[in-house]
């Protein structure tokens, strides 16, 4: 079995005070704003969105569908997994770079021990697809019950 899975970015004008619309055919992502202000200095996402923030929503959804199936084949039910990923970057002149990652996992799981969920979060965190896109740049993983 093979996917595709498309988005679509269209920019008008130069970098520093152009701007642009990101989309993606499921509608999400319908002619979303993004721009310098919103990459760079609009924390809130209010204004629109920007490519980093995207990513971290990626991963932290596919990080936590990849940790469900590793608790169920296991043998417990996840309750509850709320996960969030943090991209920390870099400027070096006017390039950007990630610099790390950072996934923050809060899981509700009767009957597991929390060394049994981090063992089993370190297994989704290096299998799941989007972690594995993103390999060259460190992730750490910070996993509690609540």
């Amino acid at each position: 079995m093979s996917l595709i899975r498309k988005g679509t970015a269209e920019w008008f004008g130069t970098g520093l005070e152009g701007s642009g619309e990101l989309s993606s055919p499921s509608g999400v992502l319908n002619e979303t704003p993004y721009n310098v202000s919103n990459r760079f200095e609009n924390e809130n996402g209010v204004a629109g969105t920007n490519p980093e923030e995207l990513i971290a929503a990626a991963h932290a959804g596919c990080f936590c569908m990849a940790l469900s199936f590793q608790i169920v084949a296991a043998g417990y039910t996840p309750t509850r997994l709320a996960a969030e990923a943090v991209i920390h970057m870099k400027q070096e002149g006017y390039d950007w770079s990630f610099e790390g990652i950072d996934l923050n996992l809060e899981a509700q799981i009767e009957g597991i021990a929390e060394e049994k969920l981090v063992e089993l979060a370190t297994i989704a965190k290096e299998n799941c697809p989007v972690s594995m896109a993103l390999s060259a740049v460190p992730i750490t993983l910070n996993a509690k019950l609540i």
